[in-house]
């Protein structure tokens, strides 16, 4: 068999429709939505990613203000430049690039983020809700996902899923979503005993860890679905993720490719976010 791709790029045009015309609407209420986007530092990666959420919010009818700072902005610096961008009414969400330079401790930039404009949905506000079920925002890469079981009609209740990874930006809220969604989640790491028992039989896996080929095809279930988060490069400096893609494919039953899959999603999520946290705030004023 050949796994059905899940397109993350269609989906991500449909959802950025809506946005766009929510954001219209806002706009002619005397609202249009801003996301303050901080950069510190050269980061290759760091200014690609900038560079199209600044793009996704222009062209979706979204104000956007873009703050790049040097690697030497002292923590105070930003601290203050966060806390500015707090009290600005035009501003609805506050987005500072991960990672920061060494010397900033990015949990403490985080925390200073207002809980009502963290559209990253990092902030300790938004991450213990999200373990209530009733967060603010729900972080953008497994929000994006979650829209991707929705799209295509991929059963979660009851089924068993496993999430490899456990970071606090895709794991961990990975699976509080899918528990929420009526899921038997199993969290898998670094320190797991044996992943490939694990994955085999799981009806959903969820690989974010940033390890190449990390999930090959005797891992997986037939018919199971695969949601692959990883960017990696192969020797060839192709992008490539952490699953085994030609392999996994010929046993999936759905699949998410690399690119064009988890990606433009994540940043998809990051708009509507910020339109959520834009209607909100137009709703008490």
């Amino acid at each position: 068999m050949t796994a059905k791709l899940i397109d993350g790029l269609a989906l991500s045009k449909t959802l950025r429709a809506d946005v766009a015309a929510r954001a219209a609407a806002l706009t002619a209420r005397g609202h249009q939505p801003g996301l303050a986007v901080v950069l510190v530092g050269d980061n290759p990666a760091s200014e690609v990613y900038v560079r199209n959420k600044v793009k996704a919010c222009e062209d979706n009818g979204l104000y956007s203000s873009y703050d790049r700072y040097p690697a030497t902005l002292s923590e105070a610096d930003l601290l203050a430049r966060i806390d500015a961008l707090n009290r600005d009414s035009r501003i609805h969400g506050i987005l500072v690039q991960l990672p920061l330079p060494a010397h900033i401790d990015s949990h403490k930039v985080i925390e200073a983020i207002a809980p009502e404009k963290d559209v990253d949905g990092f902030h300790v506000a938004n991450a213990g809700a999200l373990m209530t079920g009733k967060p603010l925002f729900r972080p953008c890469t497994p929000y994006g996902v979650m829209k991707m079981f929705e799209a295509y009609g991929i059963e979660l209740q009851g089924a068993n899923a496993v999430v490899i990874g456990r970071s606090n930006i895709v794991g961990k809220p990975m699976a509080m979503m899918l528990i929420d969604a009526g899921a038997t989640v199993t969290v898998c790491h670094s320190k797991t005993r044996d992943l490939a028992a694990h994955a085999r039989a799981a009806d959903i896996v969820v690989a974010a860890t940033g390890r190449r080929n990390l999930l090959t095809a005797d891992m997986v279930k037939p018919g199971a679905t695969v949601i692959d988060v990883g960017m990696n490069r192969d020797e060839a400096g192709k992008l490539c993720g952490d699953v085994d893609f030609a392999g996994v494919s010929t046993v999936a039953g759905h699949i998410t490719p690399v690119p064009g899959g988890v990606g433009p999603m994540t940043i998809t999520m990051l708009l509507v976010n910020t339109i959520e946290a834009a209607e909100r705030a137009a709703n008490e004023a």
